[in-house]
């Protein structure tokens, strides 16, 4: 069944406990109320789709990976798209392909775990690229949480979110996703820096990595 697809009439923040969780209960206590979302499409592109790749393909992206297990098994997809787009509430975004063999799955879970990859963790990223295999065959990869979503320790950073939103955009579907729980080095220590987290990039079809090499004075 396809979900209603909503968009923020009111911005909505809760405090996340010493630990950095926050109770799932207390998150639907203080749901904002909706108002829907339109999708606009335009009878003719401008551009080629071929064209329009071209033009982003010297455009670096980051490499993040998203998984769910919406209950009929876990999934995984490596994706270019994530970005934050709210700290009031704290919301990111991605997209998703229909052509992708996680998507049923993604789009139907209440929450997924997008994990932001480092150089260190590319395995796991060629591991959510490659179609055709079972992408959780390796049980020392990947864990469950105690919420029940599956998620791989190893990721630099990783972000719980609840899916609060769903808007269809060409053979694409965008997705908004509130954050509830984070894995991350804290703000100051030394992991976090890019000389040693060397956070994980894809440009023109190719995996690169982020370090004091690649620092403009």
């Amino acid at each position: 069944m396809t979900k209603p697809m909503h968009a923020w009439a009111t911005d909505t923040s809760t405090s996340a406990d010493a630990a950095g969780e926050l109770d799932d209960q207390a998150l639907d206590d203080q749901a904002p109320s909706w108002r829907p979302l339109v999708a606009q499409s335009f009878a003719e592109p401008s551009v080629s789709a071929e064209e329009f790749k071209s033009a982003f393909r010297n455009h670096p992206a980051g490499v993040a990976v998203i998984t769910a297990d919406p209950g009929d098994g876990p999934v995984a997809m490596t994706a270019t798209s994530v970005f934050s787009v709210s700290v009031e509430p704290p919301l990111l975004v991605f997209s998703i392909s229909a052509q992708s063999s996680a998507a049923p799955s993604i789009l139907c879970a209440d929450t997924v775990v997008v994990h932001l990859l480092g150089a260190g963790q590319l395995e796991i990223a060629k591991l959510g690229a490659t179609s055709g295999i079972d992408r959780f065959a390796d049980t020392s990869l990947w864990r469950r949480m105690r919420t029940g979503e599956p998620y791989f320790p190893r990721a630099h950073a990783w972000i719980r979110g609840r899916i609060v939103n769903r808007m269809a955009a060409g053979t694409s579907t965008l997705v908004v996703v509130q954050a509830v729980e984070t894995g991350a080095p804290p703000v100051g220590d030394p992991s976090a820096d890019a000389g040693s987290a060397e956070p994980l990039v894809y440009h023109n079809r190719t995996w690169h990595r982020l370090g004091d090499h690649s620092k403009l004075p």
